[in-house]
């Protein structure tokens, strides 16, 4: 029994021995199966690394053979430009040293010639000295005196010559300026339609004939001087076919006068007494007119409680016109604008009503009271005790006081609009009036002008000078001047003719 204990003991241990064996050799066989994989693994990743290291390593030698190269070829460029920098400057440096020689050489010779020059000098002064010795031995006269003899012959010769040009070319051009004057005259008359010259200096008389032109004119012209005496006005009776100009810068006076005229062609009696009876029939008629247009203003905008000489002056305006624009026309549209713009801002809308249509009422009597329109306006409304906000409108309307109220601006505002839109202004009898009489003050000015004269619509200036103060040579001069002056002074379009005319009458009495 122990001893088959013990055999199976010794089987069982010989058994559990034998798996222990077995097991550790299954082991060592898989570790060594696993240690040859990994070998093998790790053969082939140091294979691939010494690959890609061969390859790095030949794209590192490519690259720097070929920026080697491209440095070694900029390099040889940058020498290549080096040498002919170099060759370009060695030839400049060439160039400057021959032309430095030459300058050398050049004034070596200047100043051979300067001092034969001087040289020469010397002796042709030493000669004209030694011949105005002999001149004034010969002449019994000094230097100074034979120079003041020599110019004065020779300015009076001049002055003669002078004068003599200046006939020949008057002269010549008289026939061409009178052609020219008739092309651009005609020309003019093309491109500017006549009503509307003629509504801001002139009328124009229709009549119906030519026979009544005669009648008009009467025995030595005593009809057209009554009635130029009566009214005021000129009267021009020229070619115009059935028809004649009457001409003033009073609009009323011109007003009076057209309609008298009208009503004599009519009647047919043309006599001094039926003239001046017309006249007062016309003048009461037009004063009748301008109380109704002034009616009529305040009427449309709406402007009560004026006094009746405000309202009176205001209708005046029906005939006066600034920059061609009526003012009649230009103040209750300035009236209706402030108003407008009074209602939009919650101003009052009565004080901009009234100051619109008050603002140019100077413009009336301007021609007749020294000061600006702005200034007269303001003193006549205030004397008739016009609400002083109204009065301020018209002072202020031109920036010549202070504006004090929000009703100023706007009625300066509603003035500008008026006067702005497309067509409502243009150059005014004003301006023309402005440029004749400073034309006639700048030649007033002048030493040895008698008359000054502004002719052809302030294209030309026509000034008579005293003979006994200004000669020929003197009156081209003043000619010169004045023109400069006007160019310094004015500003125009075009061209302004400047004539000086010298006449010298010679008046002897046979007793």
């Amino acid at each position: 029994m122990d001893e088959m204990i013990w055999i199976t003991f010794l089987i069982a241990l010989v058994a559990l021995v034998s798996g222990f064996a077995s097991h550790i050799l299954i082991q060592s066989w898989q570790g060594n199966r696993r240690r040859q994989a990994l070998e093998t693994e790790l053969n082939a990743r140091q294979m691939k690394a010494e690959v890609e290291a061969r390859e790095i390593i030949q794209q590192a030698e490519a690259r720097a053979s070929q920026t080697r190269d491209e440095a070694e070829r900029k390099a040889e460029r940058v020498r290549r430009d080096l040498e002919r920098e170099d060759d370009r400057l060695r030839q400049r440096r060439e160039d400057l040293d021959q032309r430095f020689e030459r300058l050398e050489n050049r004034d070596r010779r200047l100043n051979q010639r300067n001092s034969r020059l001087d040289k020469r000098e010397e002796r042709v002064a030493e000669m004209e000295a030694q011949s105005q010795e002999d001149l004034q031995t010969v002449a019994n006269m000094s230097f100074a005196e034979a120079r003041e003899t020599v110019l004065a012959q020779a300015e009076d010769g001049a002055r003669n010559e002078v004068a003599a040009v200046l006939r020949r070319v008057e002269a010549d051009t008289q026939v061409e300026a009178d052609r020219r004057a008739r092309d651009i005259i005609s020309l003019a008359i093309q491109r500017l339609a006549s009503e509307h010259v003629s509504s801001v200096s002139v009328n124009v008389v229709p009549l119906p004939s030519d026979d009544m032109k005669g009648r008009i004119i009467g025995r030595n012209g005593r009809n057209i001087r009554a009635f130029e005496l009566a009214s005021g006005v000129d009267v021009i009776v020229d070619d115009t076919p059935d028809a004649v100009t009457v001409s003033s810068f009073d609009p009323i006076r011109r007003e009076v006068a057209r309609r008298t005229m009208i009503k004599l062609v009519s009647d047919g009696r043309i006599q001094p007494t039926r003239i001046e009876q017309l006249v007062e029939e016309s003048r009461t008629e037009v004063e009748t007119s301008i109380r109704e247009e002034g009616e009529r203003a305040v009427f449309e905008t709406g402007v009560p409680g004026l006094h009746e000489e405000v309202i009176r002056l205001l209708g005046r305006l029906r005939f006066r016109t600034s920059y061609g624009q009526n003012q009649h026309a230009h103040a209750i549209e300035t009236a209706h604008i402030a108003g407008m713009l009074a209602a939009e801002l919650k101003a009052d809308v009565n004080i901009a009503k009234a100051g619109g249509l008050l603002h140019d009422i100077g413009k009336a009597i301007d021609h007749e009271v020294e000061g600006t329109h702005a200034a007269i306006g303001a003193a006549f409304c205030e004397r008739y005790r016009v609400h002083p906000a109204v009065v301020n409108c018209i002072a202020s309307h031109h920036h010549e006081c202070e504006q004090e109220s929000v009703e100023a601006v706007l009625v300066e505002a509603a003035d500008a609009i008026s006067g702005a839109r497309p067509g409502a202004r243009r150059e005014s009898l004003e301006a023309y009036i402005k440029r004749v009489k400073t034309l006639e003050e700048i030649a007033a000015d002048f030493a040895g002008v008698e008359q000054s004269f502004a002719l052809q619509a302030g294209r030309e200036v026509r000034i008579i000078v005293r003979a006994e103060e200004v000669d020929d040579l003197q009156a081209m001069q003043l000619s010169r001047e004045i023109a400069r002056r006007i160019e310094e002074m004015m500003q125009y379009p075009g061209q302004i003719k400047v004539h000086v005319i010298r006449e010298l009458r010679a008046v002897e009495y046979a007793k």
